[in-house]
């Protein structure tokens, strides 16, 4: 039996999804364009654009479509870096490499404070108060950790930015389908999403700009986008984000459940065969599809080749890492310790998983473990 489990990398295009989407491949203008086709394509994003701001509780006018999450972080950060001469910029060491490595090279020319995670995994919200500045113009935060899962304290957060000039920016591509994404709950001034994390498909995700926030544009050309973000849109990309949103958010309490209890048979499966391990951060403030583990007698590398070959797909952390295997830096920073970083393992499960997978993935764990203890 071949068991993925990698889901908070990446997971499979929706068939439903992509069916329908086939199905209005006619609609196939620029929409940029003037004539009938254009027009109907227009209509048709703008369609699309609409049921997704109402995922979130946007408007139409605040999302921004790009390609990807990576894409609507830089966007996000290095907008307003650009607007301003010498701003002061917070974020953590937890975050995805898209926001901690756009914020790492940012460093080099502004103002940047990292802030670290305690060994429950969350940042603490009064580290960030200490930190604000009369220059301080972003914080950038994630809600949930795509390495541990633990949710981070943005609605304290917000409510502590509500008395500063600074912005707040919001990665939720680890929440959406698994908790409630809404931005006026939220408070975010920004906030991103992926396709590819949510059943729809690789190359389509959004930047939500609350009204009245200006960015400098990073990719430039036309006026697409409101001149946000230049560039033909792909429209039937579009129409199934809309669509993975849709379903996400129309099934999240049911998904969220089946995730849940399938991350709990596994711990608890883990534990009646009796393989030392520790759940990395406080299980009780993780979202229901990531569980971090710390297995003390094997390096992750040597345990995700052995997974592999026994057909179990996982993976260290980050799947943004380019294939590689290092210790994991969001691990590091809650704990302070390279061995446990270097012997983590992330499982991240989905609702389209079955009882005996798991079964299965801890019987491989308990074989390897016997055949290393011998």
């Amino acid at each position: 039996m071949s068991v993925y489990v990698d889901y908070a990398s990446t997971t499979p295009f929706d068939r439903e999804i992509l069916n329908e989407v086939m199905d209005s491949a006619d609609v196939f203008g620029n929409p940029s364009s003037i004539h009938r086709p254009g027009k109907d394509a227009k209509a048709a994003l703008q369609k699309h654009r609409t049921h997704i701001s109402q995922k979130i509780n946007a408007k139409p006018k605040e999302i921004i479509i790009t390609s990807g999450a990576t894409e609507a972080n830089n966007l996000a950060i290095r907008g307003t870096a650009d607007r301003h001469e010498r701003p002061h910029m917070i974020t953590t060491d937890i975050e995805h490499a898209s926001v901690r490595t756009t914020y790492q090279n940012l460093s080099e020319a502004f103002e940047v404070t990292f802030l670290k995670a305690s060994e429950n995994g969350l940042i603490d919200a009064d580290d960030l108060k200490n930190s604000l500045r009369s220059n301080t113009v972003l914080v950038s935060i994630m809600l949930v950790n795509n390495e541990t899962g633990s949710i981070q304290p943005v609605f304290e957060i917000a409510e502590i930015l509500k008395d500063h000039q600074a912005l707040l920016h919001v990665d939720a591509v680890q929440a959406f389908g698994h908790m409630e994404v809404d931005v006026q709950k939220l408070g975010a001034d920004m906030l991103t999403l992926s396709g590819h994390k949510i059943y729809g498909p690789k190359g389509i995700g959004l930047l939500y700009l609350r009204e009245g926030i200006k960015l400098s544009a990073q990719l430039t050309g036309g006026s697409h986008e409101l001149s946000r973000r230049a560039g033909t849109e792909n429209v039937m990309w579009v129409h199934a984000l809309a669509l993975a949103m849709e379903k996400a958010a129309d099934e999240r309490a049911q998904r969220s459940l089946k995730e849940m209890q399938l991350k709990e048979r596994f711990l608890n499966e883990l534990t009646a065969k009796k393989i030392p391990f520790e759940v990395n951060g406080d299980l009780n403030q993780q979202a229901s599809h990531i569980t971090n583990i710390y297995f003390p007698w094997s390096e992750a590398e040597f345990l995700l080749t052995a997974l592999d070959m026994a057909g179990i797909f996982v993976s260290a952390g980050s799947a943004c890492n380019a294939g590689t295997v290092q210790p994991s830096h969001v691990i590091q920073s809650m704990y302070e310790d390279e061995e446990r970083a270097l012997c983590s393992v992330r499982f991240s499960f989905s609702y389209l998983m079955e009882e005996d997978e798991v079964t299965e993935i801890v019987s491989q764990l308990d074989a390897i473990y016997k055949r290393l203890s011998k």
